[in-house]
This record gives structure tokens, C-alpha cells and sequence, in this order.
């Protein structure tokens, strides 16, 4: 695959990869619908398109250089995939998919009023790092198809209960597709510094939080199930 990214729009590291690799696994019908929130450079919106060419891929982004970006990263691929500017779901009122997929700001910030521009727009997500995830959480769930399935990538230090919790109040059956530990990076080392983590926390999981709609016969004997 081919990338390239605009200034200001962040270029895919490990996490994207994982909830990649995550989505691959997944057995999505043929020609299945897929949905990439906060997508940024559309690096798992043209995985998925290049994964099956007759599967109907939408990405959003709420920055016009991402969606820019996401269109150049397309046709580099030659992959097939529609690129909406919006507000996370609110850019597919009334649609519905067999899998959506997001890498959203997660980071911890100083305050939670999110940045509208800059790079920190792409990893700033409120005191608690949840202000996107949580909302993902909430909204998703009814845009999802029959069976669908929700893939939602974050650190553990942002704790994985709130994340399941809200899954399962919202009717989906919520496991982790995988966890992936490791080092504190830049950022998380330098929010550490300043306070906005625990201070003795020196690695953390990156999680791949799976939500499913029960509405399939195949997916109501699910159960909660942590692959480390």
C-alpha cells in the first residue's frame, strides 16, 4: 500500500496496523459495508477496499486535508472508497455497515476542549482520553447491520471496562479482538511528565475493543474473551 499524507494530517503508526490486521480476521460477508471513523491519511479504509474490490468502504474525517488526503491515498491504491468530511457518525446519518472501524484520538489533553487545528488535533481526546471513544461507544452501535461488528483501537491506561461497559449498554456483545503491550511512546511518556497519567505507569496494552451486534444467530453465544 501506498501513502502519502498532506501537512498537518498524521501518518499511521502500530495501533492503525493492529485494528488492521484485526479487521482482516473478521469474516465479513461478501461485498460487506465498512466504515473507517477518523480516518486520517484512509489507511484502513483502503486495506479493506483492496481486501475485497466489490465491498462498499466509506471513510470520514472531520479535517479537509484528511479527506483530501484520503482521496490521494485512494486513487494511489486504486482502491475504491468514498471519503465524507464530517463529525464522526453524524457524516452517515441513517446508514449502516457491516463493520466500522476507528483509530480516534485518544490521548489524554490538560483540558477537554478538543483542538480544531494542529497536530495535536490528532491525538488530543480530553482529560480522560475518551471524548471521541465514548461517543464512538454510544453512537456506532445503531449504524451497525445485522451481525455487524464495531473495531475500536485505545490504550488500556484509558481503561478497558468504560469501553465495554458502554458496548454493552448499548446492545453490543464487547470482547477484545486482541492487546498488543509495550513501552509508553513519546506522547503517553510526555503526558506522563506532565501529570495527565499515572505517574508510575511505564507500558501499557494497546487494545482492539470489538463490539457485535447479537441480531445474527451466529454471534448471540459470544462471550467476553481477552487474546493477549
Amino acid at each position: 500500500m501506498r501513502l502519502v499524507t498532506l501537512p498537518g494530517v498524521f501518518r499511521p503508526i502500530s495501533d492503525t496496523w493492529l485494528l488492521a490486521d484485526a479487521l482482516d480476521r473478521e469474516p465479513l460477508p461478501p461485498g460487506a459495508r465498512v466504515l473507517d471513523l477518523c480516518s486520517g491519511s484512509g489507511a484502513l479504509a483502503i486495506r479493506a477496499a483492496l481486501a475485497d474490490r466489490e465491498r462498499d468502504v466509506t471513510a470520514v474525517d472531520v479535517s479537509r486535508r484528511a479527506v483530501a488526503t484520503i482521496r490521494l491515498n485512494a486513487a494511489l491504491n486504486r482502491a475504491r472508497v468514498r471519503a465524507v468530511r464530517g463529525d464522526l457518525l453524524d457524516a452517515v446519518a441513517g446508514e449502516r455497515f457491516d463493520a466500522i472501524v476507528s483509530n480516534p484520538p485518544y490521548v489524554p489533553a490538560a483540558t477537554d476542549e478538543l483542538p480544531v487545528r494542529g497536530p495535536n488535533r490528532a491525538w488530543d481526546a480530553g482529560r480522560n482520553g475518551r471524548a471521541l471513544l465514548d461517543r464512538i461507544c454510544a453512537e456506532a452501535p445503531r449504524h451497525l447491520r445485522p451481525g455487524g461488528v464495531l473495531l475500536v483501537v485505545h490504550s488500556s491506561l484509558l481503561g478497558l471496562d468504560p469501553t465495554t461497559t458502554r458496548l454493552r449498554a448499548a446492545g453490543l456483545e464487547a470482547d477484545v479482538a486482541v492487546a498488543q503491550r509495550g513501552p509508553l511512546g513519546p506522547l503517553m511518556r510526555a503526558r506522563r511528565a506532565a501529570g495527565l497519567i499515572d505517574p508510575g505507569a511505564d507500558h501499557e496494552d494497546v487494545l482492539v475493543v470489538r463490539g457485535r451486534n447479537p441480531a445474527s444467530t451466529r454471534c448471540r453465544s459470544a462471550r467476553l474473551n481477552v487474546t493477549m
